[in-house]
């Protein structure tokens, strides 16, 4: 909803006097005696900007936790992107609400040696039920924002930001309004939520015990309806763009080449589906060649183990091998740091290719065969079994010379 008029002054209380949560605590109650100790009658409009430390303790989510790195473990969702440090590892992880931080929200701090505090298990819910007691005992219309404090992308440090809220307008969605120019904004959606998050932690403080502020002011960040969630403001699934660390992306995107390049060989070129297809992937040795014709020479300069020469899979390009004066003179076709060997037959075309990444150490052989007749058959699972033995059989003997 579009700002017709300016927002006048907006004060942010520090609410003094909560004494230390325990488990099954009524904070309705703790917070109430707090505002009265302090003077504070709450009014229409006033949102309570509440630390979730004590929303966890109250609902009895500190554990104990010898090993804090199992904790959090237990809260991940999934694991955006790790870094070490002296000492440990930082994770940046989606935890169960959702939400992407660090440890996953578990926190050792204000809480005693050998225990730690997870997040409130629905920190929405726990915001509609707070708002929702308060509202009651206290006859004013108010709003609840639950924080946390959370690192930001591209920028040091860290801010307290909402987890949860009821009774408050989360977003505030400009779209369709204009600026003072008369341009029409597009995409303008400010996250008030944070804001009011940031703007209580201002007065809250990390270590001066005062868990609760009172936002007092901005009225019309206040609507009738507990159901606002925070949770809307998380933007994970199809809709985050950044779902891994810079690190972690190019890690995928190197073993997702190199699954997708067994499925570009030359082995596969111009075939539809083959009637048998197996990939090898082995270490290539730190004093290895690097070159796919090299492996081939010294795989087949030889006849295969006995066991493997009458595999579907082998005995072709066996043949083939006694056919020519090399097994070099095999090779149908290079490309790259890929090899190819075609041994065809009235009965079955038989391809075999061999990769070398350099860059990984890795070697890797495909072979795709497609039968001709009719009464060619595909190896059966004992051959598909052995066929794998037997390529590796023959790159071991390969680097033995």
């Amino acid at each position: 909803m579009a700002q017709d008029t300016p927002q006048g002054e907006i004060r942010v209380i520090p609410v003094h006097g909560v004494p230390e949560v325990h488990e099954a605590a009524d904070l309705t109650v703790l917070i109430g005696s707090a505002l009265a100790a302090s003077d504070i009658a709450l009014q229409d409009g006033d949102i309570l900007v509440v630390t979730s430390k004590i929303v966890s303790k109250a609902e009895g989510r500190r554990v104990a936790a010898a090993d804090r790195e199992d904790a959090i473990t237990a809260e991940t969702v999934r694991v955006v992107a790790t870094r070490p440090y002296p000492g440990g590892i930082t994770r940046i992880v989606e935890n169960r609400q959702g939400i992407v931080q660090a440890a996953a929200g578990v926190d050792a701090s204000n809480t005693p040696d050998g225990t730690v505090l997870l997040l409130p298990t629905d920190p929405d819910a726990s915001a509609r039920a707070l708002a929702e007691s308060l509202r009651a005992t206290s006859g004013a219309r108010i709003g609840v924002v639950i924080t946390d404090t959370l690192g930001r992308a591209w920028r040091e440090g860290q801010i307290d930001l909402a987890i949860g809220a009821a009774g408050v307008r989360v977003f505030d969605d400009l779209q369709g309004s204009r600026d003072t120019f008369g341009r029409e904004l597009l995409v303008t959606k400010t996250v008030l939520a944070d804001e009011l998050a940031s703007a209580g932690d201002l007065v809250k403080g990390k270590t001066s015990g005062v868990p609760v502020a009172v936002v007092r002011g901005f009225v019309r960040g206040v609507v009738d309806d507990l159901d606002t969630p925070a949770r809307a403001i998380s933007r994970t699934g199809e809709r985050d763009m950044f779902r891994l660390g810079t690190d972690e992306a190019i890690d995928l995107g190197r073993s997702e080449e190199r699954a997708l390049s067994a499925l570009r060989s030359l082995a596969l070129r111009g075939w539809g589906t083959p009637d048998f297809i197996d990939v090898v992937v082995v270490p290539v040795g730190r004093h290895a060649s690097l070159a796919p014709e090299d492996w081939i020479s010294a795989a087949f300069d030889r006849r295969p183990p006995r066991w493997a020469r009458r595999l579907p899979g082998i005995a072709p390009f066996d043949r083939a091998r006694r056919r020519v004066a090399a097994a070099r003179d095999l090779i149908a076709e290079e490309q790259g740091s890929e090899a190819l060997v075609v041994a065809d037959t009235p009965v079955v075309e038989a391809r075999l290719a061999v990769a070398v990444d350099a860059e990984s150490g890795l070697l890797r052989v495909t072979t795709a065969l497609r039968f001709r007749t009719a009464d060619g058959h595909a190896p059966g699972p004992l051959a598909r079994l052995l066929h794998p033995v037997a390529v590796r059989a023959l790159l071991v003997r390969a680097t033995r010379g």
